[in-house]
C-alpha cells in the first residue's frame, strides 16, 4: 500500500494567499499524518511482501520538500520585510531634505531685495561629456538662455541657473524648462535631466511594506530608487 502526498496539498502549502502560520501548521499536520501513516504500513506489511525501500525513500523525500519549501518561503518572506524596514527607515531621514529626481522644471522667484531664485537642477550622464550645452525656456517654449557649463564627468551633477535672459536681464517669476545636449567631440552623449523636489513624507503603498516619497502636489510620489542626488 502506497503513501503519497496529493499535489494539491503541495499547492496549498505554497499558495499566495496562505499566512505564514497556516503554512507552518499545514506543513506540521502533514508530517505527523505522514509518519503515523508510515508506521502503520510498517507494521501491518506483508512479511513476504515488504514495502519497497524506493518507495519509502521517495516518500521521505516529498515531506521533506514540503518542509523545506515553506521554510525557504518564510526565510524570504522575512528577508524582503527586513529590506523593507531598512528603505523605510532610510527614506524617512529624507523627509524635509532637497532631492534631484528625474524632470525637466526650473522655479523662479524674486526676493524683496531683488535677488533672483531658482531651484537647482541636475543631469545623469551615461558617459564623460567634453561639453554640455543647457538652454532654457519659458511656458510658451520660448528660448530664455543657452550656455555651456564645459566638460562634465559621467555621473549626476548638479547645478543652479542664475535666473538671466540671454541679454543679462531678470526672467520672469514663474516655472521654466531646462533641456540638456552633451558631446563628446562630434559624438552625442545619452544624458538625463533631473529636477529639485523636497520630500514632504513617506507614504505607504501596499499591505507589503512598500512605500513612496511625498514629493507635493506638484512632483507627486516617487521610489526610493528615482532618488538621483541628496542635497
Amino acid at each position: 500500500m502506497a503513501t503519497t502526498i496529493d499535489s494539491s496539498v503541495l499547492n496549498s502549502l505554497n499558495a499566495g494567499g496562505a499566512s505564514a502560520s497556516q503554512a507552518k501548521q499545514q506543513s506540521g499536520d502533514l508530517r505527523d499524518n505522514f509518519m503515523t501513516l508510515l508506521v502503520t504500513q510498517l507494521k501491518n506489511q506483508d512479511p513476504l511482501n515488504p514495502m519497497d525501500n524506493s518507495e519509502t525513500t521517495s516518500q521521505l523525500a516529498q515531506i521533506n520538500t514540503v518542509s523545506g519549501i515553506e521554510e525557504l518561503n518564510q526565510s524570504l518572506k522575512d528577508i524582503t520585510g527586513q529590506i523593507n524596514a531598512g528603505q523605510a527607515l532610510q527614506a524617512s531621514g529624507l523627509i524635509g531634505q532637497g532631492v534631484l529626481v528625474p524632470g525637466n522644471r526650473v522655479l523662479l522667484n524674486h526676493a524683496e531685495g531683488g535677488e533672483v531664485n531658482t531651484t537647482p537642477f541636475g543631469i545623469e550622464l551615461a558617459a564623460p561629456a567634453d561639453n554640455v550645452k543647457v538652454t532654457i525656456t519659458n511656458g510658451a517654449g520660448e528660448v530664455v538662455n543657452r550656455y555651456d557649463v564645459g566638460a562634465v564627468s559621467t555621473g549626476v551633477e548638479s547645478f543652479r541657473w542664475d535666473g538671466l535672459t540671454s541679454d543679462g536681464q531678470k526672467a520672469a517669476e514663474g516655472a521654466y524648462q531646462v533641456s540638456i545636449e552633451a558631446t563628446q567631440g562630434d559624438k552625442a552623449i545619452g544624458v538625463d535631466t533631473l529636477n529639485y523636489a523636497r520630500v514632504n513624507g513617506v507614504t505607504p503603498v501596499d499591505d507589503k511594506g512598500a512605500f513612496a516619497l511625498d514629493l507635493g502636489a506638484i512632483y507627486g510620489q516617487v521610489g526610493l530608487a528615482d532618488i538621483k542626488q541628496i542635497l
